[in-house]
Formats: C-alpha cells, structure tokens, sequence
C-alpha cells in the first residue's frame, strides 16, 4: 500500500500524468500504458524525454521490444520497476543514514 502511494506521488512528479490518489496497483499499470501509447502516437518526443528522465535501462527496454509487441505495456512496465526501484533505495539510504546519525549521537 505504502509502494502503491509512493509510486503514484513518482509518477505524478516525472511523468506530469494524472493518477487518483488511491487506486490499485494494476490501474496504475493500466493508466500508465494508456499514458504511454497516447505518447508513442502523439509525442514520442516526449516519450524519449520520459524513459531518459525515470532513466529506463535503454538495452533492456530494446530487448524486451523485440520480444513483446505491445509497447505501451512494456515500457510502463519498466518506468514502474524503476519507480519501484529508486523508492525502495530512498527508504534503504534513510534507514543507513539515520543509523549513522545515531551512530554519531553515542559518541
């Protein structure tokens, strides 16, 4: 739930796409390919903006395009495992930090 409302709050701020604040995680994925397909019709330019901006792994994302047709599904796929990815270092890195800054008091 917690991934859920932080991967929206992401999206939101780097991707600019209107997401409810409460919704499910298969209708972000919904969204986010809805999203996406509009881009790769209207915008693509933009669309290269995105992947670069979220920092989408360029080879695996061609490699996963040669395996499955629907763009729009893979490449959302992927911005939300990177989404989900830097969420989960942030959390990692405040944890360590506060550690150390706790670490630091006792001396």
């Amino acid at each position: 739930m917690e991934n859920e409302e932080q991967l929206i709050d992401s999206l939101k701020i780097d991707l600019q796409i209107d997401l409810a604040s409460k919704i499910s995680f298969e209708k972000i994925k919904e969204k986010l390919a809805e999203y996406i397909n509009h881009l790769i019709n209207n915008n693509f330019e933009q669309l290269i903006y995105i992947l670069y901006k979220v920092d989408v792994n360029e080879s695996k994302l061609k490699r996963l395009l040669k395996e499955n047709p629907d763009a729009a599904s893979v490449i959302s796929d992927l911005i939300i495992e990177r989404q989900l990815q830097k969420i989960k270092t942030r959390r990692e890195f405040r944890t360590v930090n506060k550690k150390e800054n706790s670490d630091e008091e006792m001396w």
